[in-house]
């Protein structure tokens, strides 16, 4: 496991764009975190990074499920916050973005059975001075890999 204190905006959109250089499809990035911890901001920066561009990502908290079409895949974002039962994931397309895209997920905790077992997670916390400090924890296909990801 990694832990990195993210000082500003600029340090998240670093993280973020390290892990934009590794990313491929069919691999998963669970972003855990309470509300406002800045999942969402990270989601933004990575997309924006894979896509060379300024690429609206509003959170899909409402719509559960954005997608975004880039050079190297379709990006599926979820976020889960409203999910109550582990199986509503199956209606919404979880299985088709493990095979066809890359898929970052919001809320990982309400997967419950159907966390894949290949899978970078990202944990985000605010902290008293108002920076961030994420945990970095690769399982599976990810263990090696997430060693890659980090600020230079």
């Amino acid at each position: 496991m990694q832990k990195i204190i993210l000082k500003n905006e600029n340090n998240t959109a670093d993280l973020a764009k390290n892990l934009s250089k590794i990313l491929e499809i069919g691999d998963v990035v669970l972003l855990n975190g309470d509300l406002g911890s800045g999942k969402t901001a990270f989601t933004r920066y990575l997309i924006n990074s894979i896509t060379n561009k300024k690429t609206e990502v509003p959170s899909p908290t409402f719509t559960i499920l954005q997608n975004y079409d880039t050079n190297i895949g379709e990006i599926y974002h979820f976020d889960l916050y409203r999910l109550e039962n582990e199986n509503e994931v199956i209606e919404i397309g979880f299985e088709e973005a493990l095979i066809y895209g890359i898929t970052i997920i919001e809320w990982p905790d309400r997967l419950g059975k159907y966390i894949p077992e290949d899978r970078l997670e990202l944990s985000l916390s605010i902290n008293l001075d108002q920076t961030r400090t994420v945990e970095i924890v690769g399982f599976g296909n990810w263990t090696d890999k997430a060693k890659e990801i980090g600020l230079e």
